[in-house]
Formats: structure tokens, C-alpha cells, sequence
């Protein structure tokens, strides 16, 4: 890991195995649906619902500070706490990441190939459900440098120093498919004018953990996406361009990058903006 530009943002497994019992951690998993932490999970991992915990029903991020509160309060997590996130798919740990460095939680860190890689090397895990006591957590204004506003991206579209990469499948790319199946007619399919594709799940190795950061160069270079230039990210929700926001700026150092967090989810239910397929 020595190779990226902020190494000291990731934990390995091993390191996690270390410090379960640790009352300053707590581990959080990220799930669609709670199933799967239910049948197995991480010792003392607490859970937070895609759906009811981090998006509104519109499928935008619950961005209110006071959701943000209520969140890491009922989780046990107070500012000096450690967060260590992970997912049973691969970005969620990365999308925590952003999250909290959002609301100016310093102590958050990404478990290196997630769920995936625990479980592949026999990892102990439960079904017992954590729970630990409340907290009054207070979180700070939020940080404008980790994400961009829509109208912000479109008033950006011509700027030669501007590149907008859409990390989505390319399925969802060419608006052949949507991540989510959107009501009638309230979502068109395609991508925004100009940006480039680059899938985020490109950066992975077949275990789940990042690739090397001379790998992650190359791929991104080889679309043009350059640490002097203004890198914006999107996806279909917002999750998947934080997760690359969390590459770019820190396993490799781009010092200008912003996530979309709107993302299809917005641009594509706006009757004003273009888009292309």
C-alpha cells in the first residue's frame, strides 16, 4: 500500500482481525438489504441500510446533518471514534469514506477488499446481532470541497480542464439499463455530454482489494483522467462516484476532485439538461 498517495486510509484485514475488541472501533457494514449481515458478519460490525439509512425515498442522499447525527449517534460513534468501513459489495466501504469526511469525521478508514476478502481467508464471523450506547454526536458544517452541485457541472461542461466521468456500467452508460428500475417516465437513460466511462469496479483486483497505484495510473491516464485536471465523478446515486472521488484523491493523489453526488439520479429527471446515448 505504500505506493498510494495516502496509504494510511485503508486497513487491511488482518489489522481489523487485530483490533475487533478495540471499544474505539466500530465497524460498520453497508448493505442494500439487511440479509446478509443478518446471516454473517464481521464481529461487532453494526449495520446501516442503504435505503432507509443513507438515501431518500426519491433515491438522493440524505444529506440533512441532522440525519447524519441520528445515524452515528444510534451507531455509537462519537468524534474520537474510529470507523472502519465495508460493504458486501465492492465501494460502499469508500462511499462511507466520503460520507463522513463530508461532515468532517477525521477518523474513517476503508477495510482493503472488504467483506469479500474476509470471508475468502476463513475469517471469523456471526450472526449475533451489535449494539452499543448512544451517542450525541455533532457533526461539523459540511465540507463544499468533496462534492459539486448540478448547476455547478453544468456551468463546467466546456471548460478544457473539466472531465466528467460517468463510473456506471456501460449498460447504464448507453441507457440501455437503469441500476434501479425509476417510475414511468421519470428517468431518461444515457449519459451526460462529454463524459468519459471508466467502470469504478476497473479498479479492483479479483479478491476485492484496490489495485496498485502504478495500475490505477495507467488505467485512468489512458482516458485522460489527469491529476491536473478537474475530475467530477457520477454514477446512478451518488455512491459509486464516491468510491472513485476516493481513489482518485486519495490512492492517487488528484488534488481536484468533487463528487456528483446527484448523479443520473438528478440530471436525468431534469426537463433542461441534455443528454447523450
Amino acid at each position: 500500500m505504500s505506493q498510494y498517495a495516502h496509504p494510511e486510509v485503508l486497513v487491511d484485514t488482518q489489522w481489523l482481525m487485530d483490533h475487533l475488541i478495540d471499544p474505539m472501533v466500530r465497524v460498520v457494514e453497508v448493505d442494500m438489504s439487511p440479509e446478509p449481515y443478518q446471516d454473517a458478519h464481521i464481529p461487532g460490525a453494526i449495520f446501516w441500510n442503504i435505503f432507509t439509512d443513507l438515501l431518500m425515498p426519491d433515491l438522493s442522499m440524505n444529506l440533512e446533518p441532522t440525519a447524519i447525527e441520528k445515524l452515528l449517534s444510534r451507531s455509537g460513534i462519537s468524534q474520537e471514534t474510529t470507523v472502519i468501513a465495508y460493504g458486501s459489495y465492492p465501494g460502499t466501504g469508500a462511499w462511507i469514506f466520503w460520507l463522513l469526511k463530508l461532515f468532517g469525521h477525521d477518523n474513517v478508514y476503508v477495510l482493503n477488499g472488504g467483506h469479500q476478502k474476509w470471508m475468502a481467508e476463513g475469517r471469523p464471523l456471526t450472526s449475533e446481532l451489535s449494539s452499543f450506547a448512544p451517542t450525541q454526536y455533532q457533526v461539523k458544517s459540511p465540507d463544499a470541497s468533496c462534492r459539486i452541485l448540478q448547476t455547478e457541472v453544468q456551468a463546467s461542461l466546456e471548460q478544457s480542464d473539466f472531465v466528467l466521468l460517468d463510473v456506471r456500467t456501460p449498460q447504464e452508460y448507453r441507457g440501455e439499463v437503469f441500476m434501479m428500475k425509476p417510475p414511468e417516465g421519470s428517468e431518461r437513460g444515457g449519459h451526460i455530454p462529454g463524459a468519459v466511462h471508466l467502470e469504478y469496479t476497473l479498479t479492483l483486483n479479483e479478491d476485492g482489494t484496490f489495485k496498485l497505484a502504478e495500475e490505477l495510473h495507467t488505467l485512468y491516464s489512458s482516458r485522460g483522467i489527469t491529476a491536473d485536471k478537474e475530475i467530477v465523478p457520477y454514477c446512478a446515486i451518488g455512491g459509486r462516484s464516491a468510491y472513485t472521488w476516493f481513489v482518485l484523491k486519495y490512492l492517487l493523489g488528484y488534488p481536484n476532485v468533487q463528487n456528483y453526488d446527484g448523479s443520473w439520479n438528478e440530471w436525468s429527471r431534469l426537463p433542461h439538461t441534455l443528454i447523450e446515448q
